[in-house]
C-alpha cells in the first residue's frame, strides 16, 4: 500500500516545530484613545492570574488614568531597561529580561511605539515578535489609526499625518483581536471628565481629533477592520470543511457586464446596492473560449475599458474570467467569493444563439439557487 502522507523535507520539519512552539498574539483595538484598551488588557490579565497563569507586564501606560491603575493590582511588572540618549537617561522596555523570565504571558501596551534610538529593535512590534519567537504569549493594544494600510485614510478623516504604523501583517498574524468599542457620545463625555487627557487640552481635542465626524468614521473603520478578519477565519473554516452553500454572513455583489451600452446600466445598479448595504461589489466580465462564441472586436474591448472605469470610479473591484461557458465561470466565481446578489443584463443573444448555447440567465438562475439574482431590463 502506497505510503498517504507526504514526508517533509528537514527545512519543511524545521520550520512547522518553530510554528507550533511559537507564542500567540492577541490584541485589544480601538479607534481613538481612551476606549479603554489598556484596561481590559489588566482586566483580562488579572482573570488569567486567578486562574494559575503567569503573567507579567512588559510594558503598560496608564497616562495617569485612576481606573486603569488600579487594574495592575498585584500583577508582576518587568523592570524597564534604562537607556541614556541625548544626555538623558530614559526607560524603554526590556525585551531580553522578559525572554529570561518566560512568562506564560506579558502583557505589552502600544503596539505600534517607537523605541527610543539605542534601543534594539526599532519598533515595539520588532521586541513582540522576537518575544513570540520565544514562545511567550503576547497581549497588546492598538488604535485603528496606527495599521499601515489605512494611513492615508485616517489622515483624510482626521488631518492628522500618522507617523508611528505597523505593518498589516502583525494583525493578520494575530490569533485573537479583540474591538473595544463605545459610542463616540460616550467617549467624547469621558474626554469632557477628564478621564482621558488633563483639563487645559480638553477644548482643544474636542474641536480636532475628537470631533464626532472623526470618531464615527474611525469607529466604523475599526469594525470593518476586524469584519475583514472574521470573514477570512469563516472563509477558511468554510474550504476545510468543504461547505459550498452560502452563509449570508455579509452581502456581496456581482454586477456581470460586456460590451453591451447597457452595462453601464448594471454597473450603477450594483453601485446602489453596495451603498446601501455598505458592502462588497465585483464587476465581472467574462472572455468565452466557446467556439460559437463570438470573437471580441477591437471595438468591444475598448467598450469593456470603458465599463470598467466607471466601475473602478464608483469602488468596483474588478476582475476578467475566460472559459468555454460564460454561466459556468460566472457560478464557479460566485460560489468561490460567497457572492449574494448578481445583476445581469437581458440575454442579447439571436435565437439561433439561444438554441447553440442556451440562456446564461437561465443557467445563473438553475445552478446559483442560493443566490438572489436581479435581471436588468436592457
Amino acid at each position: 500500500m502506497a505510503n498517504q502522507f507526504k514526508r517533509l523535507t528537514p527545512e519543511e520539519a524545521f520550520d512547522k516545530i518553530k510554528e507550533e512552539k511559537k507564542g500567540t498574539l492577541k490584541v485589544f483595538l480601538g479607534y481613538a484613545p481612551g476606549v479603554g484598551k489598556t484596561f481590559s488588557m489588566l482586566n483580562e490579565a488579572n482573570r488569567r492570574a486567578q486562574r494559575d497563569q503567569n503573567i507579567v507586564i512588559g510594558c503598560v501606560e496608564t497616562h495617569n488614568r485612576k481606573e486603569t491603575e488600579e487594574q495592575i493590582k498585584n500583577l508582576k511588572i518587568v523592570p524597564k531597561k534604562k537607556i541614556e540618549y541625548n544626555g538623558k537617561i530614559l526607560e524603554e522596555m526590556n525585551t531580553e529580561a522578559i525572554i529570561a523570565i518566560k512568562p506564560d504571558v506579558v502583557l505589552i501596551d502600544e503596539l505600534a511605539h517607537t523605541n527610543i534610538p539605542g534601543s534594539k529593535h526599532k519598533k515595539r512590534y520588532e521586541d513582540v515578535e522576537e518575544i513570540l519567537e520565544n514562545g511567550i504569549n503576547v497581549i497588546s493594544t492598538l488604535n485603528i489609526q496606527h495599521i499601515e494600510s489605512l494611513n492615508d485614510v485616517v489622515k483624510q478623516i482626521t488631518g492628522v499625518n500618522i507617523t508611528e504604523t505597523i505593518p498589516d501583517k502583525i494583525i493578520e498574524e494575530a490569533e485573537e483581536v479583540v474591538v473595544i468599542d463605545i459610542t463616540p457620545d460616550a467617549l467624547q463625555n469621558r474626554l469632557k471628565r477628564g478621564n482621558i487627557y488633563k483639563k487645559e487640552v480638553i477644548d482643544s481635542a474636542l474641536k480636532n481629533f475628537f470631533r464626532k465626524g472623526n470618531l464615527n468614521a474611525l469607529r466604523e473603520l475599526a469594525l470593518r477592520q476586524t469584519a475583514d478578519e472574521v470573514d477570512e477565519d469563516l472563509e477558511a473554516y468554510m474550504k476545510e470543511h468543504g461547505i459550498k452553500e452560502n452563509w449570508y454572513t455579509a452581502e456581496r455583489v456581482m454586477v456581470c457586464i460586456s460590451s453591451n451600452m447597457s452595462s453601464k446600466k448594471l454597473i450603477r445598479r450594483g453601485a446602489r446596492i453596495a451603498k446601501r448595504y455598505k458592502c462588497e461589489w465585483i464587476v465581472v466580465d467574462v472572455i468565452c473560449t466557446n467556439y460559437f462564441a463570438p470573437k471580441y472586436t477591437e471595438k468591444d474591448e475598448e467598450m469593456i475599458k470603458k465599463h470598467q472605469m466607471l466601475a473602478r470610479q464608483l469602488g468596483a473591484e474588478i476582475v476578467t474570467l475566460k472559459g468555454k461557458s460564460i454561466s459556468r465561470e460566472l457560478v464557479r466565481f460566485a460560489l468561490e467569493k460567497h457572492i449574494t446578489q448578481i445583476i445581469i443584463g437581458h440575454s442579447n443573444r439571436s435565437k439561433i444563439q439561444t438554441l447553440l448555447r442556451g440562456s446564461t440567465v437561465y443557467k445563473l438562475l438553475k445552478h446559483a439557487k442560493d443566490i438572489e439574482i436581479h435581471v436588468i431590463p436592457n
